[in-house]
């Protein structure tokens, strides 16, 4: 096993924290305690009557509309319970994870930021990421007044980690204490290999954490996720969030899962009541089996239209290579100029035109490295890759004629 300590690795002043106990920590609501312990108004919520009946569908797991006045569950153990079910696939071990692995949050960019403050002296220490990647690693750093350490992936269209550039970097950089890496990645849609993340939680001297973005991962093939490897790694983090494969963007929330030290960590330095009620009960209900059944219809029609967009853009005059994976719900393609060469004005020409003149939008990503005129296409229904699809074909050949959008 690595070097990992956590005593050592994570702050002292977050180690020696005695966290926050709020009103819910010590007595549960259960229909018949007078609360008088948490100032909440015990008139109830400020909704209309109409109001309230719409907000309480019966799909919702029970959510009452008319118990909004309440605080939440601070440890949401429920929705816990059905997010460890959904990830003990024992596909990567036979142990199984539980509720005491896990912290919730707005978002998965909530767990980003709470590592951060959980492992990053601001002034001293560092974090790794490997670009392209998800800018939010560096906007969180800079915001906690973290260093950056750099180690881009290898070329595209693989976009894996250069394994013996991480370890050697780890191994010279010893105020790194994060490595984040994203998989599926984002802009790249490529999956890291299992063996190259296993090869960088064994490194040898390193007292850090890998903490691994499977945002994507509901889109890659079965079993692709190594939530569950945090039961053999305690260097292991794996944030995930219900905003893409689940469509649930709306309700922000994420989850990461962690040995329970570190989960136990995370959860000390919370907001107390971070996951509202409504968002609790809509996550509940996607995590329950209607709601992973639609989940899975919805993804096959995305992959469905995700190989269509595979069989249709290398046709169109002016697309380049594509430049990563396919493991997400989004393909990064080059766009080419006059001389086939792949060239940043012409994707940034492409890209205003498209969301100009056509009101379609997509990502332009040439500015990030190895992405050099790359636009970033997210799979969408069927008329939508339909519009797309016409709509570029007239874009491109406009933009690669000179002439001006119409």
């Amino acid at each position: 096993m690595p070097p990992f300590n956590l005593e050592t690795c994570a702050r002292p002043n977050v180690l020696a924290l005695q966290p926050y106990r709020c009103a819910r920590d010590d007595y549960k609501d259960d229909g018949s305690n007078v609360l008088l312990d948490a100032n909440e108004n015990a008139y109830g919520p400020s909704l209309d009557a109409a109001a309230a009946q719409r907000a309480g569908s019966p799909s919702l797991d029970g959510l009452d509309p008319l118990s909004l006045h309440r605080y939440p569950d601070p440890h949401q153990p429920q929705l816990k319970q059905l997010l460890c079910r959904l990830r003990n696939t024992h596909a990567h071990t036979p142990k199984s994870l539980g509720p005491e692995n896990l912290f919730v949050g707005v978002g998965s960019d909530e767990a980003i930021d709470a590592l951060l403050r959980c492992f990053c002296v601001p002034g001293k220490d560092r974090i790794l990421t490997c670009p392209p990647t998800y800018g939010m690693y560096a906007v969180s750093a800079q915001v906690n007044d973290v260093g950056l350490v750099e180690v881009p992936l290898t070329p595209g269209p693989e976009f894996a980690l250069d394994v013996p550039a991480v370890t050697a970097a780890l191994s010279a950089e010893p105020d790194v204490k994060l490595a984040y890496f994203c998989s599926p990645g984002n802009p790249t849609g490529s999956l890291l290999a299992k063996q190259d993340v296993v090869r960088v939680l064994g490194h040898p001297t390193w007292n850090g954490v890998v903490v691994l973005d499977e945002a994507y991962v509901d889109f890659a093939p079965e079993g692709s996720s190594l939530a569950e490897l945090v039961a053999e790694y305690p260097n292991l983090v794996v944030v995930q969030t219900l905003s893409k494969a689940f469509g649930m963007a709306g309700i922000r929330l994420g989850a990461a899962f962690a040995s329970a030290p570190v989960a136990r960590l995370l959860n000390s330095i919370k907001a107390p009541y971070n996951v509202a009620t409504p968002t609790s009960a809509l996550a509940q209900s996607a995590l329950r089996d209607p709601g992973l059944a639609v989940m899975r219809g919805n993804r096959a029609k995305i992959t469905a239209q995700r190989e269509r967009l595979l069989a249709e853009l290398p046709k169109i005059e002016g697309v380049g290579r594509r430049r990563g994976g396919t493991a997400g719900n989004f393909l990064l393609y080059e766009i080419l100029n006059a001389h086939g060469e792949s060239d940043n004005s012409v994707a940034l020409a492409v890209y205003d035109k498209l969301a100009q003149h056509k009101g379609v939008v997509v990502r332009f990503r040439g500015k990030e490295h190895g992405c050099q005129g790359c636009l970033r296409i997210t799979v969408g229904t069927e008329d939508e890759v339909t519009r797309f699809l016409d709509s570029l074909r007239d874009t491109l050949a406009e933009v690669r004629r000179g002439r001006p959008g119409k």
